[in-house]
């Protein structure tokens, strides 16, 4: 190693590094000092040249296009060209000519490293403001290195291989940290630690050696994991995409046939459109779907006409034969109330239906009466047997074993007032000369036990008006109906003494008592119900039924009834 001088500037960067001067305290500039070549021999010293300011690297600089790096000849040896003469300057020595062999390399020194920095060089070590020190990054030969010789410029090593044992890809061959088991700035995961470099061979050697199956075996656990949270989230979109598609373009569920052969009883209430239908038959096991159902109703042409009531059906049918069989009377199994029929006739039956003692709903209708919805103007008429009388609206009700009598009264009840309510009968009472609804439900229940066939209903209600009327010369006001008389003796007889007649004077005897009965003497059915709301208007007063049977005439006078009459007797050999 040679040894270095002393000269003014601040202390160099690397004190240490024999390349480099080793400036003092107090101002003293680098002497020029020796360097150690690039083949081990030391470089002969030269005076520093004077450096003007702005000059790049040494003092014989001027700008970036004059001579700004050492110099060469053709054959590659370096050569120190005369500079010229700046003014103010002192004229330096010029350096010695370097020698070199016959293979181009040095054999003695040669010239002071260009790049010192020089007295005056500003960007060379200068002293730091107020008394300080500060370093000068751009004097240092960091900054701008020299450049070998061509002569001696080698080529560049091949990167060393390292040594292979179980092939590992880290991160910079494209695995990524995740499956790598690395953490993020521990110094593990591709680093050493010191902000991001590089970890060194030894490093990546030893991750490679011993901790290579751990981390695989947790590359392969993390893949499985995430095969696994994958595989389950794709079923689980499948399964709830095939439902949505299932719900919304899908056929629905549905059996085939047409029931397993197990029967069983299907209440329907009333107001049930398909959907609630279809939800019931499914409670029931009869459909398999509500939707299928709907279908199935839907594509029939009659479904629509599916009543409420009590149906027999089977287990386990599909949804076109559960609606075919439910139009089918074969299907029926409700309680029918025909059209005129008395109370009493409907307690009977409902008995029947509900497999209880005779005349257990007769007692509940009599004791309970008030409590089973009857509307204000239904109650407190003096006279009346049955004061549920005309209010057991003719229909088909869903009635099965298990229910109570009350409950089924209660539900007629409501389908009469309903109906009378909807067809506003307290306004048309009084249009019609009435004193009230209750009246209108018993010129109803009259039409409806007097009337043979339903072209009759209009003839007979105008027939009834008539003879109410105080002007009423032809029968006094009195309606002198069989059927009201029959009502009171519960009965259905057509051949009545009159001497039986003229004797009994209860109110419901409409021969003895002028005007109405005191209430409905049957449950009207709808055609009567409008018969009495829309009479004719052709002066109809008398009325014979002619056959005895099934045929009403009419007559406006005594001597047109009196014909009558004669046809009658002859119809039975009189």
């Amino acid at each position: 190693m040679t040894e270095y001088g002393r000269g003014q500037g601040s202390e160099p960067w690397h004190p240490d590094d024999p390349l480099y001067g080793d400036g003092g305290w107090g101002g003293q500039q680098a002497a020029p000092q020796a360097q150690q070549s690039y083949g081990g021999q030391p470089q002969q010293q030269y005076p520093q040249q004077p450096q003007q300011y702005g000059d790049w690297g040494t003092g014989d600089q001027h700008a970036y296009g004059d001579q700004g790096y050492p110099q060469y000849d053709q054959y590659g040896r370096q050569y120190a060209p005369q500079q010229p003469q700046q003014p103010g300057h002192q004229q330096h020595q010029q350096p010695q000519q370097p020698q070199y062999d016959q293979n181009g390399w040095p054999t003695g020194s040669y010239p002071q490293d260009p790049y010192a920095g020089g007295p005056q060089d500003p960007y060379a070590q200068q002293p730091a403001p107020y008394g300080g020190e500060q370093s000068d990054y751009y004097g240092t030969p960091e900054a701008y290195p020299p450049p070998e010789p061509p002569g001696r410029r080698r080529p560049e090593p091949e990167p060393e291989l390292e040594p292979g044992t179980d092939w590992d890809p880290g991160p910079d061959q494209g695995e990524h940290a995740f499956f790598t088991g690395g953490d993020d700035g521990d110094g593990r995961d591709g680093d050493d630690g010191r902000g991001g470099e590089p970890g060194d061979r030894r490093g990546r050697g030893e991750r490679r050696g011993g901790g290579g199956k751990e981390k695989k075996r947790r590359s392969g656990l993390a893949c499985l994991v995430v095969v696994a949270v994958f595989g389950g989230g794709l079923a689980g979109v499948g399964y709830f995409g095939y439902q949505f598609y299932q719900d919304r373009f899908g056929s629905a569920p549905d059996f085939a046939g047409s029931g397993n052969g197990q029967q069983v009883t299907v209440t329907i209430p009333k107001g049930s459109g398909g959907y609630a239908i279809g939800q019931v038959l499914k409670k029931m096991g009869v459909v398999k779907s509500v939707d299928a159902f709907v279908a199935a109703q839907a594509a029939n042409p009659d479904g629509k006409s599916i009543q409420d009531g009590v149906y027999t059906l089977q287990k386990e049918m599909s949804a076109a034969s559960a609606v075919e069989l439910m139009l089918s009377p074969k299907s029926r199994d409700n309680l029918i109330i025909a059209e005129g029929k008395r109370n009493a006739a409907v307690y009977e039956l409902i008995d029947a239906r509900l497999e209880v003692a005779k005349g257990t709903t007769a007692k509940v209708a009599e004791t309970r009466w008030k409590s089973l919805g009857l509307p204000d103007w239904a109650v407190n008429h003096p006279d009346v047997k049955d004061p549920l009388e005309g209010f057991l609206f003719p229909s088909s009700y869903a009635v099965a074993k298990g229910q109570k009598p009350e409950d089924v009264l209660r539900q007629m009840v409501a389908r009469a007032t309903e109906k009378y309510e909807a067809l506003d009968f307290e306004t048309k009472a009084e249009s019609l000369g009435l004193e009230g609804p209750w009246e209108l439900v018993t010129v109803a229940s009259l039409v409806q036990a007097e009337g043979k066939t339903h072209d009759d209903f209009r003839k007979m209600s105008e027939v009834i008006y008539n003879r109410l009327k105080p002007t009423n010369t032809e029968t006094n006001q009195k309606l002198q109906f069989d059927s009201s008389f029959n009502y009171l003796k519960g009965q259905s007889e057509i051949d009545i003494s009159e001497s039986e007649i003229n004797s009994n004077t209860d109110p419901y005897n409409t021969y003895t008592n002028k005007g109405l009965p005191p209430g409905p003497i049957g449950n009207p059915g709808d055609d009567a119900i409008k018969a009495a709301l829309n009479p004719t208007s052709d002066g109809w007063i008398y009325f014979v039924a002619t056959d005895g049977m099934d045929k009403t005439e009419f007559a406006r006078n005594i001597e047109e009834h009196q014909k009558l009459v004669d046809k009658f007797n002859a119809s039975r050999g009189d």
